[in-house]
């Protein structure tokens, strides 16, 4: 099969053909139809975030049951399915206590790139090829635990479908699960990639009355408005906390949601916040990098959230959200900026590097 391999840091992945074993016991074997260019690949890709090499990249993909492993039960062959990259494992200490996201196996074997036996299905001329999110969707065919096979109805195009594997599950979730939004809320985020894009539709769908986008790129707040921002601001020209306490009667905003990762944007977000507000935290800076704050922005009983998934349930919220899309609820197909081969791949995240793009798909035929 043909995949984009990241044998070391330097900012591009190569294509190449992979030679992948059957599913063993609990595992799933997927066609690929289409995998999401995400900003934390690009990151993995220029070193900002530690990875086991060589490695095939991606974590937002979708596609079909092509073989399943002894054991596996919750799919069949022909199933479609969208790729979790928190495949959890029901059993250990976090699972038990209602927090599948930071379940230990999972954390434990992808910070080594292997599956959940501590093995790869991937390997070229005999040499093992790492896993990356216990999911590597940027190629043909992947092996992935049963619990990181997530069925959802076939008439859901399974190109929209990959966009709910990271990006638009953990803004949606950031949103609503995350920031508890509710009717008449007031709302700011900042950072309008596919993860904020996805929170500011989480806002309307919750029925945020006033959700106002930021951002440094102009047609990402015009993408803003498209899937539900009422207001925009360029923070080159606009400083937003501003905005936001002229919008709010000199208070801020109910819920801050921060979709950037940068330090001052964070600094921003929690600043455009009122007292008693709710801080959600989705953007990441690199690996490693310290985050400065004046201690003034933590007071007023405002409550931080930090959350990598938006606190969702997969096996339960991608089947919600593929709903919300078939009814006209969530918008999808306004996400997606451009499709590429995977010969292309390197050219997606340069145009994702530039800021060209909410969602770049490679597209398996």
């Amino acid at each position: 099969m043909k995949a984009a391999v990241l044998f070391e840091t330097k900012g591009k992945l190569s294509v190449e053909n992979v030679d992948l074993a059957e599913p063993h016991k609990d595992e799933v074997m997927v066609k690929i139809s289409a995998s999401g260019l995400c900003h934390t690949d690009w990151e993995t890709m220029h070193g900002f975030q530690p990875v086991n090499l060589p490695a095939i990249i991606g974590h937002e993909g979708a596609g079909i049951v092509e073989a399943i492993g002894e054991g596996v039960e919750n799919v069949k062959v022909g199933d479609h399915v969208i790729c979790s990259w928190n495949p959890n494992c029901g059993m250990c200490f976090y699972c038990d206590n209602a927090q599948p996201i930071l379940c230990e196996v999972q954390k434990n074997n992808n910070s080594k790139g292997v599956l959940f036996d501590g093995t790869t299905r991937a390997s070229i001329n005999g040499e093992k090829i790492h896993y990356y999110s216990l999911v590597s969707s940027h190629a043909e065919y992947t092996v992935i635990p049963k619990q990181g096979a997530v069925k959802i109805r076939k008439d859901f195009p399974l190109d929209r479908a990959a966009l709910l594997g990271c990006a638009v599950m953990t803004g949606y979730g950031g949103a609503v699960y995350a920031g508890k939004i509710i009717p008449e809320t007031s709302v700011v985020v900042i950072g309008c990639g596919a993860v904020g894009l996805s929170a500011i539709q989480g806002a309307r769908i919750s029925g945020a009355s006033t959700i106002i986008a930021v951002d440094i790129i102009d047609n990402k707040l015009e993408m803003a408005k498209k899937v539900g921002a009422t207001h925009t601001v360029n923070s080159k020209n606009i400083n937003p906390i501003e905005f936001c306490m002229e919008l709010t009667e000199g208070r801020g905003v109910d819920c801050a949601i921060e979709a950037a990762g940068q330090n001052e944007s964070i600094r921003q977000t929690l600043e455009c916040s009122r007292p008693g507000a709710r801080i959600v935290i989705l953007g990441k800076t690199p690996y490693g990098v310290e985050i400065n704050l004046p201690f003034y922005t933590l007071m007023g009983e405002r409550e931080i959230i930090r959350t990598s998934y938006g606190k969702s349930r997969p096996r339960i919220d991608f089947q919600r959200l593929s709903n919300l899309y078939m009814n006209g609820d969530l918008f999808l197909d306004e996400m997606i900026s451009k499709k590429y081969d995977i010969e292309d791949v390197n050219l997606g995240f340069e145009a994702l590097e530039r800021g060209e793009l909410a969602r770049g798909l490679i597209i398996f035929n």
